[in-house]
C-alpha cells in the first residue's frame, strides 16, 4: 500500500513538474509573442500616422496617401504576426510560402484590377492630369470629378458621367486643354474671291483686338490661310486664358459674321456651275 502511495506521489510530482516546465517555457514564449505583437502594432501605427502627416504636409494627393498608408499597414502587420509566431517555436517558413502562392494567385485572378491600381499610381505620381481640368481621352472629352484606384470619373458638357478605367485611360494618348494657364483659338473665315481681303483681314483684327478676352501678348495673328475651291481662307489665332476659351471664341464668331454683312463680305458655299455649250 505504501508503495503504491509513493508511486502515484511520483507520477503527481512528475507530470507537475512537467506541466510547470511547458507552462514556463510556453508561458514565457506566449507571453513574448503578445509583446512583439500588440508593440508592433503599436510602431506600426506610429510609422503610418508619421508617413501619413508627412505626405500631407508635401501636399500628396490624397488618394494615393490613403493607397500608400494601406499597403504598407497591411504589410507591416503581416511582418508582425510572422515575428510573433516565430518567437512561439512555429516555422514560419510554410506560412511565407503559403502567403507567397496566394499573392501570386491574387494576383493572376485581379491582374486587370491590379493594373488599374499601377495606372492610378501612374497617374498621382506623373499627374498628367488633375480633378477639374478638362482632357480628352479614349475618344471622349470632358472635366475630370473623380480619380479613385480603379477608374477616372470624366463629366462631359452635357453633364454625362463617363467611368473609364485607368489602365486603358493611362494606355493612350490624354490631351490636356487646361493643362496651361493661356490657349490658342484656332478659327477659319472664309470669304468669297471678289470680296475686298485686306478689309476682311482689317474686320477680324478689329474685332480681336476689341475683345476684353484676348490676350495682348502674344500677339493675336490674322493671316490668309489657303486658297480653297469656293473660297479665300482667312486664319485667325488670337489668345485667351482657359477659362476664357469657349466664351471668347462664341463672341468672336458671332461678332465677324455681324461685322461681314455690314461691309457687304459674304461668306461663300459650295456650289457647281454649270456651262451649258449650244451648237449650231
Amino acid at each position: 500500500m505504501l508503495q503504491k502511495i509513493e508511486h502515484v506521489e511520483t507520477k503527481i510530482e512528475h507530470y507537475t513538474n512537467l506541466a510547470i516546465n511547458y507552462t514556463t517555457d510556453y508561458g514565457l514564449k506566449l507571453l513574448g509573442a503578445l509583446v512583439i505583437f500588440f508593440v508592433g502594432k503599436w510602431i506600426v501605427r506610429k510609422l503610418i500616422a508619421l508617413m501619413r502627416k508627412g505626405m500631407v504636409k508635401s501636399r500628396v494627393d490624397e488618394t494615393l496617401i490613403s493607397f500608400a498608408t494601406n499597403a504598407i499597414y497591411v504589410a507591416l502587420m503581416v511582418a508582425v504576426l510572422v515575428a510573433a509566431a516565430s518567437n512561439l517555436g512555429i516555422d514560419t517558413t510554410s506560412f511565407v510560402a503559403v502567403f507567397g502562392a496566394a499573392g501570386l494567385a491574387i494576383g493572376l485572378a485581379l491582374k486587370d484590377t491590379l493594373a488599374n491600381v499601377g495606372s492610378a499610381v501612374l497617374i498621382i505620381f506623373f499627374r498628367p492630369f488633375k480633378v477639374g481640368d478638362f482632357i480628352e481621352v479614349s475618344g471622349v472629352m470632358g472635366t475630370v470629378k473623380i480619380i479613385n484606384l480603379f477608374s477616372t470619373t470624366l463629366t462631359t458638357a452635357d453633364n454625362r458621367s463617363i467611368i473609364i478605367p485607368n489602365g486603358t485611360l493611362i494606355g493612350g494618348n490624354i490631351i490636356n486643354y487646361t493643362g496651361n494657364s493661356t490657349r490658342r483659338i484656332d478659327m477659319v473665315f472664309d470669304i468669297d474671291y471678289k470680296d475686298d481681303l485686306r478689309l476682311a483681314k482689317e474686320v477680324i483684327m478689329n474685332i480681336l483686338l476689341s475683345n476684353p478676352k484676348v490676350l495682348s501678348e502674344p500677339a493675336p495673328v490674322v493671316a490668309v490661310g489657303a486658297l480653297a475651291m469656293n473660297s479665300v481662307q482667312i486664319f485667325a489665332r488670337p489668345w485667351v486664358k482657359v477659362e476664357d476659351y469657349w466664351d471668347a471664341m462664341f463672341e468672336m464668331t458671332e461678332a465677324v459674321k455681324l461685322e461681314f454683312d455690314k461691309n457687304g463680305i459674304s461668306i461663300p458655299f459650295p456650289q457647281m456651275v454649270t456651262y451649258v455649250k449650244h451648237e449650231e
